[in-house]
């Protein structure tokens, strides 16, 4: 398997495989589809052999019928939890993948790609990202019941950084694939996505195999240029971090909610998202409030001067004075100079752009509505 994805990834780079075709308008037409031709469950499981590790249900077979399809009010709500992370009392129940071989395995792979990664950075053609399942866990919230599928992202980040992780179930997968098909009907004309089944949704072989259609499906947009862009994928892959991290954050819950912006920080600069600095605003908000609450006055402040040097010198932006004001106050107790921040929100002061004092970070985060 691990050869199979360095397989995948030299392509990727080299433009020699088979997604380099969409340089136009149109999709590419790719030769392998996201649904797996049926072959025996033995040789599946060969080649995802250290890469995927999960827990199946086939003695639940009265139960396939749901496939992940219970209805949801919030479009994205679904896929609120995230690896590594406690998602609350409704996954009390998930029967975590038990063997370590194959975590031990997937870790060893996944620093064989960024290996690959740091090596192929300087290389003159575009780089892509790559996904891998690394884990699929069968959660059991009654009445409902469905597999969790996590992914890393790997990707032209920082040379030295861990591949985001972002953990999605099938119905999220389809919600993101029915908006692209309705706005984008051309280029998704060419891009399978893995049907549905009516029984044995929780076995092993059909886990796997989703699994592999799952990594080939986001390859695809993100080899067209005209989705990778599109919003509902940039919303898939942060979006649900950004929102339990905030109510994590609500709630006090510092620890946790710090790893859950982290991870949405690093998915961003992972993805080169084109959207604008507003959630790299608040992701950067999330940590520097969280850093402060845990008392890592210096991780804070670098927080607020990236965020500083986001924000440039561009007209006054709603988070510019919780910026300043946050950078004063952790400056002065670091002992550090905080003259040009005070001398930026007091201009703002006395322009009338701001109120006194500045609302504090913490405040607008609590208030900010994501959609």
């Amino acid at each position: 398997m691990a050869s199979r994805l360095l397989h995948r990834l030299r392509h990727a780079l080299t433009g020699d495989g088979p997604g380099e075709a969409a340089a136009g308008p149109e999709a590419e037409q790719f030769p392998e589809s996201s649904e797996l031709e049926d072959d025996d469950a033995e040789g599946l499981s060969s080649r995802l052999s250290g890469t995927l590790s999960f827990t199946s249900a086939e003695d639940d077979d009265e139960e396939d019928g749901e496939d992940d399809d219970d209805p949801d009010p919030d479009p994205l709500s679904a896929g609120d939890r995230v690896a590594g992370e406690d998602a609350g009392p409704s996954c009390a129940q998930a029967e975590r993948s038990p063997p370590p071989d194959g975590q031990r395995g997937s870790q060893l792979l996944t620093r064989q790609l960024q290996d690959f990664w740091k090596k192929s950075r300087n290389t003159l053609v575009p780089q892509r990202l790559l996904f891998e399942v690394t884990n699929a866990t069968v959660v059991k919230d009654p009445p409902s019941k469905y597999v969790l599928y996590t992914l890393a992202v790997m990707g032209p980040g920082p040379p030295d950084s861990q591949p985001a992780q972002i953990s999605r179930r099938y119905s999220d997968f389809e919600r993101l694939h029915r908006n692209l098909q309705r706005q984008f009907r051309g280029p998704m004309a060419s891009i399978s996505f893995p049907r549905k089944r009516l029984r044995r949704n929780f076995t092993a072989e059909t886990i796997a195999r989703r699994s592999r259609a799952f990594e080939q499906f986001l390859g695809h947009l993100q080899a067209v240029p005209e989705l990778r862009h599109a919003a509902d994928l940039q919303d898939f892959f942060v979006l649900p971090e950004l929102r339990r991290a905030q109510s994590l954050t609500c709630t006090g819950l510092y620890r946790e909610a710090l790893a859950l912006w982290a991870n949405a920080w690093q998915l961003q600069a992972q993805l080169g998202i084109p959207c604008g600095p507003d959630r790299r605003l608040l992701t950067l908000a999330g940590l520097a409030v969280c850093h402060q609450e845990l008392e890592d006055a210096s991780e804070a402040r670098a927080c607020c001067e990236r965020a500083l040097q986001l924000l440039g010198a561009e007209s006054p932006h709603p988070l510019l004075a919780p910026f300043l004001e946050a950078h004063v106050r952790l400056s002065w107790r670091l002992g550090l100079d905080k003259r040009h921040s005070e001398a930026r929100l007091q201009a703002l002061q006395e322009a009338g752009l701001t109120p006194t004092p500045p609302p504090s970070l913490k405040e607008l985060l609590i208030k900010e509505v994501l959609d």
